[in-house]
């Protein structure tokens, strides 16, 4: 059974959006505030999760189709939230992942084009029905985000045309609209400092709230 305490918090957007630099102020803050808290990224962490990281964004000479991808995502997910999700919630703690299940509906549904009910219904079994308690979307402009990430290298999924990352970021705002009530759209054209504030705020409230 999840503790009452428990929060899932996950941070979305795209390339270059800047949530893995939020999601780390962010988990920084509550170590300080000495609250119990994980930070995790999808589709890293466990050893499993790492041999698809390396498939899914660096291996030369792979073809990987678009229902592969899902498949590969959604393995990944699935032993990291029997590793580590699901323990750390029955603990209480807070847990902060960088991508989560709207990333496999935005990049592999949006972006590659599978048909929506079939990412859903992989994504639900995954995780068994788990969803994040509050979903943190970045939103850029996909040129600024791209420029960001110009001086590292391009896995697979940067090294996609512009059209596919607008499409990307187009299904982000569009998940955000149907789930208005667990999202929160941050302009990500802001400082830094004035982003970790309004996410902070919020989980200030939500933390209050989950008391």
């Amino acid at each position: 059974m999840i503790l009452k305490t428990s929060l899932f918090i996950t941070f979305e957007g795209v390339e270059g959006c800047g949530k893995s630099t939020q999601s780390r102020l962010l988990y920084r803050r509550l170590q300080k505030l000495a609250i119990p808290s994980v930070l995790i990224h999808e589709p890293g962490i466990t050893a499993l999760g790492k041999k698809i990281t390396h498939l899914l964004k660096w291996a030369k000479y792979v073809n990987i189709s678009p229902l592969s991808e899902l498949l590969l995502f959604n393995t990944s997910r699935a032993q990291l939230l029997e590793e580590v999700v699901r323990p750390a919630l029955k603990e209480g703690k807070i847990v902060i992942c960088d991508r989560y299940t709207d990333s496999t509906i935005a990049y592999q549904g949006y972006g590659r084009g599978l048909d929506l009910d079939i990412v859903a219904e992989a994504n639900r079994i995954a995780t068994q029905g788990l969803t994040p308690d509050l979903t943190i979307l970045l939103d850029v402009p996909v040129e600024k985000g791209l420029s960001r990430k110009e001086a590292t290298a391009p896995d697979r999924f940067h090294a996609e045309k512009l059209n596919f990352h607008r499409r990307v970021g187009d299904g982000y705002l569009k998940l955000a609209v149907l789930e208005a009530e667990r999202w929160l759209v941050i302009d990500g054209a802001q400082s830094k400092e004035a982003i970790a504030g309004i996410i902070r705020d919020k989980v200030t409230k939500l933390i209050a709230s989950n008391k």
